[in-house]
């Protein structure tokens, strides 16, 4: 038998998630049987959208289960197997997350591909991060030479990959985060034309107009409310919104206010689109492939936060709204 820990689902949150909503609990694993493997997780990685399935809401993918242990994207190692497909020491992924180790089909864990990224890296930038970054931008968004481009949230895992394709592909990029030392990252390390530190501009509609007084052609949307607004006004005719997600929301407990400026849309001919990565798996051999050359080319940064220990595993979640998270949040196991 094996020990392993994990963190179940106590309660649902009410407005900003607690440390009350989670539990830890340790169960016994079994040899795995007939066309399983066992795994013991070395990462895994808490992520915004998570906050939704924490609702006893229909939406695009299943609540958790109160009682029920979390889940969510890890990486790990093969310590058992019983299919012939992984051995023992395979270092695989999977959505087996918020748990130490587990018991799965072979079929459900993906071995990792041999490159020089730490395996981290598949949970953040080489991951689901990076092809929501990937696709949002080169599809999603559709762009364009000669394009203008603002990123909201623009040093997280998803935002910092953003800015980063963009400046590859020759465009002026201007990101907004909060505080100094995530705006000295964006321009210092990822090359951002412009940053706007939301924290010390709140009036972010005159920040963008000051920093891009010849509009935006795109908008990666991470964060909602003002930043959705300032964009609308700064929006170039046929500007492209790729609607990533909406942080700034995940926790109300009444409907927001919306945009006051959604009369632009129209005049300005704009496109707003919300997107799922999942619906772009198609997507991701290119991904790689252009990720693994940008990478050998040291064109490609990121930064990681890091909690350590299954049991801090609420704390780096709840985090993610604090704004406490600098790039990629994980959880070492």
């Amino acid at each position: 038998m094996t020990t392993s820990r994990e963190i179940r689902l106590k309660s649902r949150p009410v407005g900003l998630p607690s440390a009350d909503n989670f539990e830890l609990a340790t169960v016994e694993l079994a040899a795995p049987g007939p066309g399983e493997v066992q795994v013991r997780n070395s990462w895994m990685t808490v992520d915004p959208y998570m906050r939704g399935r924490m609702n006893d809401v229909k939406s695009y993918t299943p609540p958790f289960a109160l009682g029920q242990v979390l889940q969510g994207g890890a990486v790990g190692q093969v310590t058992a197997s019983n299919d012939p497909s992984l051995k023992v020491g395979d270092l695989v992924q999977s959505g087996f997350g918020w748990r130490e180790a587990f018991n799965a089909p072979a079929g459900q864990v993906t071995k990792l591909p041999d490159t020089n990224l730490p395996i981290q890296a598949f949970l953040g930038v080489a991951g689901m991060p990076g092809l929501t970054a990937y696709a949002g931008l080169l599809r999603v968004a559709a762009l364009k030479p000669g394009d203008v481009v603002f990123v909201s949230a623009a040093s997280g895992a998803v935002g910092s990959l953003v800015c980063q394709i963009a400046k590859i592909k020759g465009h002026k990029v201007i990101g907004s985060a909060g505080g100094a030392e995530k705006i000295r990252f964006l321009k210092e390390e990822l090359g951002v034309d412009e940053a706007i530190d939301y924290k010390a501009e709140p009036d972010l509609t005159a920040a963008l107009a000051r920093v891009a007084p010849e509009g935006i052609d795109v908008y990666f949307e991470n964060v909602g409310g003002a930043h959705l607004e300032a964009a609308l006004n700064a929006a170039n005719p046929f500007a492209r919104f790729a609607l990533c997600g909406m942080i700034s929301q995940y926790n109300n407990t009444a409907p927001a206010v919306g945009p006051t400026n959604m009369v632009l849309c129209v005049g300005k001919s704009l496109k707003l689109e919300g997107f799922i990565v999942s619906n772009h798996w198609d997507m991701m051999g290119d991904f790689v492939s252009d990720l693994t050359s940008w990478h050998q080319a040291g064109k490609i940064s990121w930064k990681e936060t890091v909690k350590e220990g299954i049991e801090k595993a609420p704390e780096a979640f709840l985090g993610l709204f604090s704004g406490e998270n600098f790039g990629k949040m994980l959880v070492r196991l």
